[in-house]
């Protein structure tokens, strides 16, 4: 019988038990009265057939000498006692009516009732699942079945090298003996590392769907509770189970909740905590050790977890999840479109190299929000243009189109706009342009969005050298033209500064400070971020770091002054472009260059 089940019979049976108790209290039903009017009752009366009444309140119940009884209401009749006296009817006052009897009875037996269903339902909870009532440290680790494994490895793209890693597990598990014969033993661990939305919960996901073997999937907070030795003991319970089921996998998702550095906590506070991790250490290694039972596992912090959880023999494998190449995104978006119609121009290639960066959950993010946009239009498919709109939208934010703005804000944003778009097209080596909007978009009046060609990582100076000038054109154009500064640069500026600064502090491009680092981060492991900066420094290089800093954003500053006012009417061209569409792309901006005729080559650093 079913869980569902079970509830229907009890509640059947506490609903019999109530009628029961209704039926064995019930107060015996009192003798019928005819309602009658009060000048008939005055008729009887004067006739002499009323033998007894009873009066309470304003009704008056009558019997008449033949035993019939009557019921009426009573007007203001002052000598209507008098009355009775005179015909010799006898007389019964009753005080205003009482609770009703159902209030009586909840008010004397409510209490039992409640004890009793509270018992019922305590030794229900006791009988299923095993004391499930105080079993606290019990694994809330759930098995799939087979007819909840969806994903399979074709729904997994991008990460062909993780997948690799993972299917060598699954046929491990298959075929032991495949592996064995020359000595290898079975891997204990895998750690799937990786940042956010890369396809680590979707990889274990595959796994489950593609394994013949039994599946067990939890999360990393599900150890920890407010009672003391909980964890523990659900880790010992999960590993049990896991042996039971043997050979299996279990999965644990977030393992940073359960598995950071010990010995760092904030007052001493987290020794749950760490013996739920200690008894982790110990299940998968220790002298009782769980053959068969492989152990996968996903973070995107692996920089906190404890040392001892990482080493061979317990997480045996480290798999790390990236963002997809270009080759990577577009297999990701071939699996996301396999369910959204897409017009035949529409070339999944060129959308994966305007997408640089982009993760599996940011890709399936913009599918989601093409198909949205094209529906909106009721198109029958989504079409290459429904893709564009999508990209602007997730990366530059929605459109507030209904934002009331001034022709003084709207000729400044544009200035602005088209000083960073200049300064973009000018130096070699910056990122191409992809679209410039006035349009306000999130919490931005304007944006000049650049798209890399491919993917980066690492950078050179002088391409951090061309950044700055870049992000500090906007403020540099409103200056030049308008002769004013605004707020708007603000954000500009302290994306320049914060830039010239990592230059100089972390990656020694500083030619009077040398190929040093300054500042050492401190990392708080339980905050999980890192909220300070040691300072292992003099004064005076704290001087000359700032000296540096303000030297390299000037300089930037002044070479962008420079160059903007050697083409001030191709300035002055994009911004009046602007005013009037709105919206720039990159061939509109092309054009509006090349037909300024500009020359000569922008100045170098």
């Amino acid at each position: 019988m079913n869980s569902r089940a079970k509830n229907l019979l009890f509640w059947v049976v506490v609903g019999l038990f109530m009628i029961l108790l209704f039926n064995l209290f019930q107060v015996p039903n009192q003798p019928q009265e005819e309602e009658v009017m009060f000048s008939d009752f005055m008729t009887d009366l004067d006739r002499g057939e009323i033998s007894k009444v009873t009066i309470r309140d304003s009704y008056i119940s009558a019997i008449k000498r033949d035993g019939t009884r009557i019921r009426t209401y009573t007007v203001e009749y002052p000598d209507l006692v008098k009355v009775l006296r005179e015909r010799k009817v006898q007389i019964e006052g009753k005080p205003p009516d009482e609770n009703p009897w159902y209030i009586t009875f909840l008010v004397t037996w409510g209490p039992f009732i409640l004890f009793l269903g509270l018992w019922f339902f305590l030794m229900r909870q006791m009988q299923i699942g095993g004391n499930r009532a105080l079993s606290f440290g019990k694994s809330r680790a759930r098995m799939l079945t087979e007819d909840k494994k969806k994903v399979t490895f074709e729904d997994v793209a991008g990460i062909d090298e993780a997948k690799a890693e993972v299917v060598e597990i699954i046929e491990f598990l298959k075929d032991p003996q495949k592996f064995q014969k020359l000595g290898g033993r079975i891997p204990k661990g895998v750690l799937i590392i990786g940042p956010p939305g890369t396809g680590k919960t979707l990889l274990a996901r595959a796994i489950a769907g593609e394994a013949s073997v039994p599946f067990f999937n939890i999360s990393g907070s599900d150890f920890v509770e407010m009672f003391v030795g909980v964890g523990a003991s659900r880790v010992r319970d999960l590993f049990e189970q896991g042996r039971k089921h043997a050979p299996c996998i279990i999965f644990i998702d977030e393992i940073d909740a359960v598995g950071r550095l010990r010995g760092a906590g904030l007052g001493g506070g987290h020794d749950e905590r760490e013996q739920t991790l200690n008894q982790l250490l110990v299940e998968m290694d220790g002298f009782e050790t769980s053959e068969g039972v492989i152990l996968v596992a996903a973070t995107n912090r692996p920089d906190v977890l404890d040392p001892a959880l990482l080493r061979p023999g317990r997480f045996d494998r480290q798999v790390m999840v990236s963002r997809p190449d270009i080759r990577g995104r577009v297999e990701i978006l071939k699996v996301h479109t396999k369910k959204v119609p897409i017009d035949s121009d529409v070339k999944l290639e060129l959308i994966a190299r305007g997408t640089p960066g982009f993760s599996g959950a940011d890709l399936e993010n913009l599918v989601n929000e093409a198909a949205l946009w094209a529906a909106r239009l009721d198109k029958k498919v989504v079409e290459l243009v429904d893709f564009e709109n999508a990209k602007d939208k997730v990366l530059m934010g929605t459109e507030r189109k209904s934002l009331v703005i001034s022709e003084e804000e709207k000729r400044t944003t544009a200035y602005h706009e088209a000083g960073h778009a200049l300064m973009a097209k000018l130096l070699p080596g910056a990122d191409p342009v992809h679209k410039v909007t006035i349009i306000p978009r999130g919490s931005a009046m304007g944006m000049t969005m650049q798209l890399p060609l491919d993917d980066r990582h690492s950078y050179s100076r002088e391409f951090l050298y061309t950044t700055l000038s870049i992000l500090l054109g906007g403020r540099v154009a409103e200056e030049l033209i308008l002769k004013h500064i605004t707020t708007g640069a603000g954000n500009d500026l302290e994306r320049a500064t914060d830039l010239a600064r990592k230059m100089v502090c972390e990656w020694g491009m500083s030619e009077k400070l040398g190929p040093l680092t300054f500042g050492k981060k401190v990392e708080e492991i339980f905050l999980g971020r890192d909220i300070a900066t040691r300072r292992d420094f003099s004064d005076q290089v704290a001087l000359e770091i700032d000296h540096e800093v303000k030297r390299l954003v000037v300089d930037s500053y002044e070479r962008t002054k420079r160059m903007l006012t050697e083409h001030i009417h191709t300035l002055k061209a994009l911004a009046e472009a602007l005013l009037e569409k709105e919206v720039l792309d990159s061939l509109e901006i092309d054009r509006i260059i090349n037909q300024s005729s500009l020359v000569g080559e922008p100045a170098q650093v």
